[in-house]
């Protein structure tokens, strides 16, 4: 077995949960093979670095064999590196920043124009 689709190898391994999560994945651009978005059906080799974005963090990956059938965590390893720096994987640890929009007592819920603003802030922040 030469060549397999992205998002099956991506799901094998274990990155995503389910087929459809690493499809979606792909379609949203935050899969790469050599910066290059890749599609669903790309198909895989030995040896390509791949970069997945999953919320903060960018995971790495080499292919060292391809795999259409899922396999256990402890086997992963034979069918891929992982090659995340220990930087990346120091943002899973770091505490989620909140932050709460204060509002003086008795001004009542937030205009439609309070939400938007509340939504730009939202969006401006790059998880």
């Amino acid at each position: 077995m030469a060549e397999v689709r992205i998002d099956k190898y991506l799901w094998a391994i274990r990155a995503f949960k389910t087929r459809s999560e690493a499809a979606d994945a792909c379609k949203g651009g935050k899969v790469k093979i050599a910066d290059v978005p890749a599609k669903p059906s790309r198909t895989i080799k030995e040896g390509e670095i791949i970069t997945v974005r999953k919320g903060a963090v960018t995971y790495t990956y080499r292919v060292v064999m391809p795999t259409e059938n899922r396999v256990g965590a402890a086997l992963v390893p034979n069918f891929a590196e992982n090659l995340t720096p220990e930087e990346e994987l120091q943002k899973l640890k770091a505490p989620v920043e909140t932050f709460f929009v204060t509002r003086d007592r008795g001004a009542g819920r937030p205009t439609k124009k309070d939400r938007r603003e509340i939504e730009q802030l939202w969006d401006s922040l790059d998880f």
